[in-house]
């Protein structure tokens, strides 16, 4: 009796249930189990992308609030390898093509920096952002394919029931397992993938906001520059951040 019981509860175990799947519920719980890794490995990977990104802008700005020579700090932090320091390289080098020449257009220059800083923060979010849209995909169609999977079980469950002309639990079990079987695993990969698109998401969001304050409030200071006089091919004082 305990031989029994010990093999039924191996066949209902998640390898066994595996196992002795039809081959189109093998294959749909092979591709949520995939999808479920692959969903995985792009959490961990934004969540240290999208956090560098925030403590990295943190320091930046801080930094910037210290300085009082914008071509100083250029030098010393405009190669900086994160989404902050990229815009600002992006508007102290449209400021030097704009202002290097004997005459300065000030509205044509208030324009291109403008165009170039907000270029500048489209592309690093469009960067930050990505395979953000495969954590949406997983989440609405891993639920579907599961339940693809469930169909299919309970067609084979009928069928077994055709074929033995028998209607008990022992028949119909295996197949209804599966099937609930397949959709376990597809909620399984779904859920982490919805949560973690709409974390991110707010997270990129926020990210964005602070690129373009920092980018609107730098543009507000070579603006000024240009009102104070004839403009220098160098921005020379750092003005107010926000």
């Amino acid at each position: 009796m305990d031989l029994f019981l010990n093999t039924d509860a191996a066949a209902m175990s998640p390898v066994g249930l595996f196992m002795q799947a039809d081959w189109v519920v093998k294959a749909v719980m092979l591709g949520l189990l995939l999808a479920s890794i692959w969903t995985w490995a792009i959490i961990i990977s934004l969540w240290g992308r999208i956090g560098k990104a925030r403590k990295a802008t943190e320091r930046f700005e801080a930094d910037y609030r210290k300085s009082n020579d914008i071509d100083a700090f250029h030098r010393l932090h405009g190669d900086g390898d994160h989404p902050v320091a990229r815009v600002f390289a992006s508007g102290v080098t449209e400021w030097r093509r704009s202002t290097g020449g004997r005459t300065v257009d000030r509205e044509g220059t208030r324009e291109r920096l403008a165009t170039s800083m907000g270029a500048a923060v489209a592309h690093e979010i469009d960067k930050l952002s990505d395979r953000l849209n495969i954590l949406a995909t997983v989440g609405s169609v891993a639920p579907f394919v599961g339940l693809f999977g469930t169909v299919w079980g309970i067609m084979r469950s009928f069928t077994a029931i055709a074929s033995e002309q028998n209607t008990s639990l022992a028949v119909v079990a295996p197949g209804i397992a599966e099937a609930l079987f397949a959709t376990a695993i597809g909620l399984f990969a779904a859920i982490p993938a919805v949560i973690a698109y709409n974390r991110f998401s707010h997270g990129i969001n926020k990210v964005e906001a602070r690129l373009n304050r920092f980018a609107d409030g730098f543009h507000a200071t070579l603006s000024r520059q240009l009102d104070d006089g004839p403009a220098p091919a160098q921005p020379q004082h750092r003005g107010t951040l926000l």
